[in-house]
């Protein structure tokens, strides 16, 4: 684990803050409409979101060293990776849920507030339990070496989930009572506004119960499954990225920022998906790197080996492992009689 001490330096702190809100505000400015992103807008705006995380990065190089920029890049960078397997989940979700193209940004806007908010919980918890010692980053190696060895076993099942059997869709059910159909881009509707969609010709047989003022639409269900689902991934995402660097200005900036281009990654991946085939095997690869550096952290800080492995070292290997699983997807593409199978 790096023994860099950063803290909360107030210049820092603040230029993270300014760029994140300004960020966030951009981005609910700009996608106001009910309208499907086009892969080329999604594709410049991956792009932006990008551009702005190095920015950060080079301001973190020339306030406070090549070091912390290269702990921020590699936190970054594995939760950016990490969150490819997410976004596929997301699109497994929306289609059993069936919500238009038009309509997922919105889920995903709302969803990405709540992965902020949860991050920043779940970062506060993470980094202060490394103060009970090595064994701790051991506990966390065994949880980011279990989720590869469940992607390894994911891969060889069947995919397909029913998600009315979600903790979450089932919890939602219960606080609210669920109008059936899509209400628009709502999320909740008004009791008064289905008295009158329960008379039209194509709702014939649909009725209101009896109590309940505010109904969810399946949009709520769908955003409440991705809330949920995304917290479960949290689990493996924030012991990897502590495995960078326990600074939690470090840890949540570069995953917060990372968060905040998935929006538009989505997009982009769901156009490419069949083409990178060999993605996920890049981020196993790096789930049992990281697990491997926590081992080696708190081993080390057990027996005084002196065996780490450097900042510029596990940029250097996130990168090759991503690059790989990218050029493998181009020049050993799945064929397609072989994707109809496992479809």
């Amino acid at each position: 684990m790096e023994t860099i001490q950063l803290g909360f330096p107030p210049l820092t702190t603040a230029v993270f803050i300014g760029l994140a809100l300004a960020a966030l505000l951009l981005d609910m400015v700009t996608h106001q409409d009910d309208k499907p992103i086009t892969l080329a807008n999604a594709s410049i705006w991956s792009i932006f979101w990008i551009a702005i995380s190095l920015a950060f990065a080079g301001f973190l190089y020339f306030q406070h060293g090549s070091e912390v920029a290269s702990l921020f890049v590699t936190g970054y960078t594995l939760e950016k990776v990490l969150s490819i397997d997410n976004l596929f989940v997301f699109m497994a979700i929306f289609a059993w849920f069936k919500v238009p193209d038009n309509l997922r940004h919105r889920v995903l806007y709302w969803g990405i507030i709540g992965a902020i908010v949860f991050r920043g919980i779940f970062v506060a918890i993470g980094t202060g339990l490394l103060a009970f010692g090595p064994w701790v980053e051991i506990v966390f190696a065994l949880i980011v070496a279990w989720t590869a060895v469940m992607m390894l076993k994911g891969g060889e099942e069947d995919t397909d989930e029913d998600y009315s059997q979600h903790i979450a869709y089932r919890f939602a059910k219960k606080l609210f009572p669920v109008w059936p159909k899509l209400y628009g881009h709502n999320f909740f509707v008004k009791r008064d506004k289905l008295e009158t969609e329960v008379q039209k010709s194509e709702n014939k047989g649909m009725s209101l119960p009896v109590k309940g003022a505010l109904f969810a639409t399946p949009l709520f269900l769908c955003l409440v499954v991705v809330e949920v689902s995304d917290i479960l991934f949290a689990f493996d995402s924030v012991p990897a990225v502590i495995a960078v660097s326990r600074e939690p200005l470090i840890v949540y900036s570069a995953m917060l920022f990372a968060i905040l281009g998935l929006r538009t990654l989505y997009f982009v991946l769901e156009a490419l998906k069949r083409y990178l085939v060999h993605l996920e095997k890049s981020v196993i690869v790096l789930l049992f790197f990281i697990s491997a550096k926590l081992t080696l952290n708190a081993t080390d800080h057990l027996f005084h080996h002196g065996i780490s492995i450097q900042p510029n070292t596990s940029l250097l290997i996130v990168l090759t492992v991503l690059t790989i699983g990218i050029l493998a997807s181009v020049l050993f593409p799945e064929r397609e009689d072989t994707q109809a199978v496992n479809q």
